[in-house]
């Protein structure tokens, strides 16, 4: 017989999906079977697979070691390989944690780093927060092997500013939930070419060529082509002017609509492509502020507004305003 206790980590899930993360080999067939005959009960009762996890619930299972091993139970969790997540965390090092408590951590992540990896090699803010977490003792990594921690939402390489993170189930539900839902307010500082006062908000079409990993805007319905009306979105975006300065305007900007490269390919639309911006800013001012030690588009994620909730668990985030201030380039070329 094996014991085990349900962590921060894995609470909030339904037992059926818990215990198929574990016996990730088992067949459903075999899962459900072994509820039934009381194989495998929680809080010492007969279940059924659709019960919602708690914390420090009771799950036995009464099945032989070689049984448990060969569906990929006590034996997957021996082989967990967290070396990527310990050299992500090595190598990225001790980004600057912006706000964490048990179940949501904020980071800022530094231009030049990706959100979640896109090739099995890469390193990336997703795998540094595991590593951090292993590091810390936050985890274990026999907890691994039914929950891992992961970012909620993702910034391109280029754009620094806040990574929100999931440390357990009930937290990246959450964060999934606000994003999804919009709930979550997400403001970004940016350096546009040219001197812009007015504040607007405007609207518009957005139209991803995956082809080129790149979008188009379309400021009315009309102007889509036919082709890919149907493969265009709606997109939704307000920007306010802070200061103009050297020709160029620091904005501070909303989205409504969190769609690829909304904010980067609206504000060119627009005649203020955001300085440093390879793909959709202008060649000409990138190669002069390049001589300035401009990298990247300057584009940061800087402010988030947490809605009110009375969820006991995330009361310490309910209306939080958490801040980041942008790279100090930001406020060099303003002078």
């Amino acid at each position: 017989m094996m014991i085990t206790k349900v962590s921060p980590n894995e609470a909030g899930q339904r037992f059926d999906k818990y215990l198929k993360k574990l016996l990730k080999d088992a067949p459903d067939s075999f899962i459900y079977k072994m509820l039934r005959k009381k194989n495998i009960v929680l809080n010492g009762k007969k279940a059924d697979g659709k019960e919602k996890l708690c914390l420090d619930d009771e799950i036995r299972f009464f099945l032989a070691d070689e049984t448990f091993e060969k569906f990929g139970g006590r034996s997957a969790m021996n082989t967990i390989d967290t070396t990527h997540d310990i050299r992500a965390y090595q190598k990225l090092g001790a980004l600057h944690i912006l706000y964490e408590d048990d179940n949501i951590l904020i980071v800022d992540k530094p231009s030049g780093v990706l959100s979640q990896k896109s090739k099995p090699e890469d390193i990336s803010v997703n795998e540094w927060l595991t590593g951090y977490l292993l590091s810390q003792h936050k985890i274990t990594v026999d907890s691994l092997a039914t929950f891992r921690p992961s970012v909620c939402n993702r910034l391109d390489r280029n754009t620094s500013g806040m990574v929100v993170c999931g440390k357990t189930l009930a937290g990246s539900q959450y964060l999934s939930r606000i994003i999804k839902d919009k709930t979550l307010e997400k403001y970004y500082y940016c350096l546009a070419a040219g001197e812009l006062t007015a504040d607007e908000r405007v609207s518009g079409y957005l139209y991803k060529d995956p082809s080129q990993n790149k979008v188009t805007i379309y400021h009315k319905e009309t102007d889509i082509p036919d082709s890919i009306r149907e493969d265009s979105v709606y997109i939704d975006t307000a920007f306010q002017s802070i200061r103009t300065a050297n020709h160029i305007t620091l904005l501070e900007v909303q989205i409504f609509t969190g769609k690829t490269h909304q904010i980067r390919a609206h504000l060119s639309s627009l005649g203020y492509p955001i300085i440093g911006d390879s793909k959709y800013g202008d060649a000409a001012v990138n190669q002069m502020y390049r001589k300035k030690g401009v990298r990247c588009q300057l584009l940061h994620a800087h402010k988030l507004i947490f809605p009110k909730t009375t969820e006991p668990i995330f009361s310490k985030t309910s209306g939080r305003v958490v801040e980041c201030p942008p790279p100090a380039i930001f406020e060099e070329l303003m002078l």
